[in-house]
């Protein structure tokens, strides 16, 4: 495999975790492509880790559906799955309405004014045509929200299925079909300034949703459907 730029980014110390989080981050923003075999040993030259930090992380991500691995034949990242981008809209849909209902009820000024500005980035980034930046204020609106829930376990089934969304988001967020969300999130706000929390649940559920669109044209152009 190409190894990408730099060399040692992730601190000795940091290990397990951030060896995990830089293999990801880098299948999710396409510089290690679908379908592309991944090699042990140059992985552990550009993280500037032990191989066994490497092999957890691929074993997490092998769980999350971002790599395949065929035992004593290769290790590579996985195809965009049709199935799997289904099934992973599906749970985080409903993991952000809960994500919304838990934290509206003691939801502060100061967590709305973070989604306020995310949401600004998240706008300008769109208008540079910036997909990185547009997923990290997305993530930051909605991260407010999941934070604010305090449900740990919320926050791990989360973690381990919206990479597989945000690899089909980042195509999304480079095409004005994103533009929408601009908006959905201001809905988002106001429901949850009014302390509205059926309609911003839905309304955040809604927003997840209208990823069914971009599955669907994947789909449509002949994307893998899975196992």
């Amino acid at each position: 495999m190409p190894v990408p730029g730099g060399r040692g980014l992730v601190a000795r110390s940091l290990l397990r975790e951030d060896a995990y989080r830089a293999i990801r981050d880098a299948i999710v923003d396409g510089t290690l492509a679908p379908g592309e075999r991944l090699v042990d040993a140059d992985l552990v030259e550009w993280l500037g880790v032990s191989r066994t930090p490497v092999r957890e992380a691929l074993a997490r991500l092998e769980q999350a559906g971002l790599v395949q691995t065929k035992p004593g034949r290769y290790t590579m990242v996985s195809p965009l799955d049709v199935r799997a981008a289904r099934n992973a809209q599906s749970v985080t849909a409903v993991m952000h309405e809960l994500a919304t209902r838990e934290a509206l009820p003691n939801l502060s000024a100061t967590e709305l004014d973070a989604m306020r500005t995310a949401n600004r980035r998240f706008a300008d980034a769109l208008q540079r045509d910036d997909a990185d930046a547009a997923i990290a204020a997305d993530d930051d609106f909605h991260g407010v929200l999941v934070t604010a829930s305090a449900n740990d376990a919320l926050r791990e089934v989360l973690e381990r299925y919206t990479p597989v969304l945000r690899r089909l988001e980042r195509l999304r967020f480079s095409s004005l079909s994103g533009r929408d969300s601009v908006a959905q999130h201001e809905r988002i706000i106001a429901l949850c300034a009014a302390g509205d929390v059926d309609g911003a649940a839905a309304a955040n559920r809604a927003n997840w949703q209208t990823l069914a669109a971009l599955i669907d044209d994947l789909a449509e152009a002949g994307g893998p459907a899975g196992p």
